[in-house]
């Protein structure tokens, strides 16, 4: 497959800037990666921010046209570019975990950060722009963010972010082809043996302040994290409905 490069200097966001074109009418071609040395505007999950330090690290986002996927199963897709990370990431350094649904962690810390937003048409997915960061190169952050690292700062060297990304679009490139040969529980199961606190009971949060020790059971095809009890009672959550205690 094909991927198209596009790199920019400064964007808002990756994921803004790939919106922005995508309104515009210009098509891209699957797979596209838009790669920026530095983001005015970058953002996280739940409208959080996300800090990188111009020239140091990794933001970049995909493109695809996943029609062959039905929008119940898009969680797959998140669970490939989490995949791709690891596997990039994993070759670096020791400790590397998927934290639930796509964070990329190290021990107990974020590595990566995986935004993805879908737009649908009627039962399948039209587009799909799935926007990454990675820490790379940055030694100091100065957000409030609870728990941020980088490669740099966990190995003592520094790192080609060009090297990095290759690996990754290499990787995303051959998980999007085994989806697209109908291999989702493959992919699946690879997530899952990956998963971070994937052994045991550890500490979870509700919305409410309710704090529980649970054991991650499963994770749906529509991302819902299944977790069980002490007690035996199962439990499902969306991302927003369960926060991990760390």
């Amino acid at each position: 497959m094909n991927i198209k490069r596009i790199h920019r200097n400064e964007v808002t966001s990756t994921n803004t800037y790939v919106k922005e074109l995508l309104q515009e009418g210009i098509e891209l071609p699957e797979l596209t990666v838009i790669e920026a040395d530095f983001q005015t505007g970058g953002r996280g999950q739940q409208g959080n921010s996300w800090e990188s330090e111009r020239g140091k690290n990794l933001t970049f986002s995909f493109v695809c046209h996943p029609t062959f996927l039905v929008a119940t199963h898009q969680f797959v897709l998140s669970q490939a570019i989490a995949l791709a990370v690891f596997r990039t990431l994993n070759d670096l350094t020791d400790g590397i975990s998927i934290k639930w649904p796509n964070d990329i962690y190290w021990n107990n810390q974020k590595i990566c950060g995986i935004l993805i937003e879908c737009n649908l048409t009627g039962s399948t997915i039209k587009d799909c722009i799935i926007g990454t960061g990675i820490n790379v190169n940055q030694t100091e952050f100065k957000s409030d963010a609870p728990n941020p690292v980088s490669l740099a700062q966990i190995t003592g060297f520094t790192f080609n972010r060009q090297t990095i990304l290759d690996s990754v679009v290499n990787q995303f490139t051959k998980l999007y082809e085994e989806l697209k040969a109908s291999k989702s529980e493959k992919i699946k199961a690879e997530y899952m043996h990956h998963l971070y606190r994937r052994e045991g009971f550890f500490p979870y949060q509700e919305p409410n302040g309710k704090a529980f020790q649970a054991a991650i059971v499963d994770v749906e095809p529509m991302g819902h994290l299944v977790l069980r009890q002490h007690d035996g009672s199962i439990r499902k959550y969306e991302f927003k409905e369960i926060k991990y205690i760390l």
